[in-house]
């Protein structure tokens, strides 16, 4: 999925020097990014690096203390989450935070409440996840942890919106429900959507990015396409094992790590799953 940026095009998003704390601690310190029309833009490192803390702050969850946030050529680093909803940031949480009381139309239903105009629909979402029109009155609290994951990116996805902020997806999942989540990103991209993600699975991040970056305690130690450095440059980023060249932080690729994590035994769910070919 790696491509070569247009270096005519602009970036949608765009972070400058961004710093922001959490109490006294320093949880990203001047951290910058590009991302442009039709990436998908990984963001990897270990737990504690600040990647959910980037995702929560380009959401507008978080205040930095310092730099900005560019979206669509506009600053919206003071502009309220809603009004970046609605304006077309769109997140899938770390946790999924669905309304577990809820059935699963209606957790969808809360995602269109202010969405734009575009592709995605609730039977649009039900095309993409086979499973789930049949199961769509039963409470998400019922559900296994990647039906939830599903429901949490159909959730964000009925909003339409321009970019898509995912927060580890594969956290707590099994390797076969991983791999179908991130096999639908093809289908996802078509209708037009920019893709950050979040991932301490690097393995899983070099299959679908086309740009990555390593945060290490808040700071950048890496930054490329992945075709451009080896593991064990990526390695050393990951784990602060040795400083990465400067060169490297502005144009490198990332290698592959992948972190041990827990895993949730449903391959059976995703059996009957089948994915829409349609795009917009």
């Amino acid at each position: 999925m790696s491509e070569v940026r247009d270096a005519s095009s602009e970036p949608i998003l765009e972070v400058r020097d961004l710093t922001v704390y959490h109490g006294q601690l320093r949880a990203l310190d001047h951290v910058s990014l590009r991302v442009f029309p039709g990436e998908v833009y990984a963001i990897i490192g270990a737990n504690g690096a600040g990647k959910s803390t980037l995702l929560r702050t380009i959401a507008g969850l978080h205040h930095p203390t310092e730099g900005s946030i560019r979206y669509n050529g506009k600053d919206v680093t003071r502009v309220r989450p809603e009004r970046r909803a609605i304006s077309g940031i769109g997140m899938v949480p770390e946790g999924r935070r669905l309304f577990p009381s809820l059935s699963v139309q209606e957790n969808l239903q809360v995602g269109a409440t202010y969405a734009r105009k575009g592709p995605w629909t609730i039977e649009r979402v039900y095309e993409l996840f086979a499973w789930m029109k049949d199961r769509r009155t039963q409470r998400t609290e019922q559900l296994s942890g990647g039906e939830q994951q599903a429901v949490a990116i159909g959730r964000a996805l009925v909003a339409n919106p321009r970019v898509l902020l995912l927060d580890e997806l594969s956290l707590g999942l099994a390797p076969v429900v991983v791999q179908r989540i991130y096999g639908m990103l093809p289908e996802i991209l078509a209708t037009g959507l920019t893709v950050l993600l979040v991932e301490q699975d690097v393995s899983q991040a070099l299959r679908v990015a086309s740009h990555l970056q390593c945060l290490l305690e808040g700071r950048t130690t890496l930054e490329g396409t992945p075709a451009d450095v080896t593991p064990e440059e990526v390695e050393a980023a990951y784990f602060g094992l040795r400083s990465a060249p400067a060169s490297q932080v502005r144009g490198g690729g990332l290698g592959g790590v992948v972190p041990p994590g827990p895993t949730e035994p449903e391959e059976a769910l995703w059996s009957g799953s089948t994915m829409s070919s349609r795009g917009s």
